[in-house]
Parts: C-alpha cells; sequence; structure tokens
C-alpha cells in the first residue's frame, strides 16, 4: 500500500490521512484522476482505513482527512474510528472534504463529531476556478456561481481549493481566480497542475509565470501553494494510491 499519512509542518502544520472511500458523488470533473482510489467494497476500505488511522499522534492538535470524494462519501465504521482518535488524541480542528452538493448537510458532520467534545470542523472545497465558462466546460465541473452564492459558500466552508496553470487559462484568470478566493474565504489552497493522464494538461509557461510573478503568495498566511502533487503532506500522497 502506499503513502497514506503524513504530517505537515510550518505554518500550515497537521497531521493528513488518505482515505479510501466509496466513488465519488459526482466523478465527473475532467482533471481528477484520484477517483481510481475508490472502491464499493466497504470491507476492503475499512481494513485499510482503520490501519491508517493508528498512524495519528495528535501532536499538532490539528487533522486533515482527504479521500477520493467527499466525507460523506467515508463508511461509517471508518467514520466512527475517526471519531474515537480525534477525542482520544485530543485534535482540536479536523478538516474535512466536501463537494458543493452537499452544502446543506454540513451540519451532520458537525454534530457528529461534537457530540461528546469540541472539535472546530473546516470544510474544504474545490471550486478550481471562479470562471464559471472554465469550470464547467473545460474543468466539467458543473457549478454556477454568482457573488451571492460565493457569498454564501464562504459563510459554510472555511477554505477552497484552486487548480491553476492549465492550457486554456489566461494570467488575468488566475489572478482574479486567487483574488476573489481571498475576498471570501479565510484560506485557499493553490494547486499547480500536474499532467496526471486526463484531457487537461498543464502550462509550462504559466508555472514560470506564476512561480516568478507570483512569488509573494508563498509568504501569505492564508494561501498554500501545492507547486506539485508530491509537495506538502498531501503531497506526499499520489491520490491514485492502491492497495
Amino acid at each position: 500500500m502506499g503513502i497514506r499519512y503524513s504530517k505537515v509542518e510550518g505554518k500550515f502544520q497537521r497531521e493528513i490521512v488518505l482515505l479510501k472511500s466509496f466513488p465519488c458523488a459526482y466523478g465527473k470533473c475532467s482533471f481528477c484522476n484520484y477517483i481510481e482510489d475508490n472502491s464499493n467494497n466497504e470491507e476492503e476500505i475499512n481494513e485499510v482505513n482503520l490501519e491508517v488511522l493508528k498512524e495519528i499522534t495528535g501532536e499538532f492538535g490539528i487533522l486533515e482527512v482527504i479521500n477520493s470524494g467527499s466525507v460523506f462519501e467515508i463508511p461509517k465504521k471508518t467514520l466512527e474510528k475517526i471519531r474515537e482518535v480525534v477525542y482520544e488524541k485530543d485534535i482540536k480542528i479536523l478538516y474535512f472534504e466536501i463537494f458543493y452538493s452537499y452544502l446543506s448537510r454540513l451540519d451532520e458532520i458537525i454534530n457528529y463529531f461534537n457530540e461528546k467534545k469540541k472539535v472546530e470542523i473546516r470544510f474544504r472545497t474545490g471550486i478550481e476556478s471562479f470562471d464559471n465558462d472554465f469550470r464547467r466546460n473545460v474543468y466539467k465541473k458543473n457549478i454556477l456561481l454568482d457573488e451571492k452564492k460565493i457569498k454564501e459558500l464562504s459563510e459554510k466552508i472555511y477554505s477552497v481549493c484552486l487548480l491553476i496553470a492549465t492550457q486554456g487559462q489566461t494570467k488575468e484568470m488566475i489572478k482574479n481566480d486567487i483574488e476573489t478566493g481571498l475576498k471570501y474565504f479565510k484560506a485557499i489552497t493553490i494547486n499547480v497542475f500536474v499532467d496526471n493522464g486526463t484531457v487537461v494538461k498543464r502550462d509550462a509557461e504559466l508555472v514560470k509565470w506564476f512561480v516568478q510573478d507570483m512569488k509573494h503568495l508563498f509568504d501569505n498566511d492564508r494561501v498554500e501553494i501545492l507547486i506539485d502533487n508530491k509537495d506538502l503532506g498531501r503531497k506526499i500522497i499520489n491520490r491514485t494510491i492502491k492497495k
């Protein structure tokens, strides 16, 4: 089995686990090969996940749980174990991924993990771009956002993930995405695209421009940047990992 546990030290310190889950409820994003890690075998999913969760130490009091989909695709047995570990290791902040369509159900997760102890739940979601046309027609993520919806989203979501340096993007689009993310959300994660066998391709010139001309973002306490999918802690993790 590939690496499914890691930790990030420094300004974004946390422990990270990559768990298996049921298939992503959406599963149509053109850039995503992460869903290859999904499974319909609940026994296998739980077997892998329960071993991974043994790695958690609680040293930072912050845990990020990622899976190839949303927290709502994680089996009940695994969720029970996550909660048990969170309580035992005195985790104060817990990150989960969610897809946009689950926005009305976030309280289910918040209430579940706050049943016996106070835990701050922070949700992340992949918006990829605030350009509706590019997001829907190139990334095939069929979400339509206007300013009102972005504001409503920011009231429920702690941070958004942006996908940059793909062919067809422009510098202006990327700048606007970053500005919009920082305007409305507490934090953003910028993922610099790495070719992964999908139809979406990396734009090397945009990568060069971003690293040179947007380097001030690397010092921004609200911005986490993944230049390579093996970079930060979640970096360790190539999400096409299979058992």
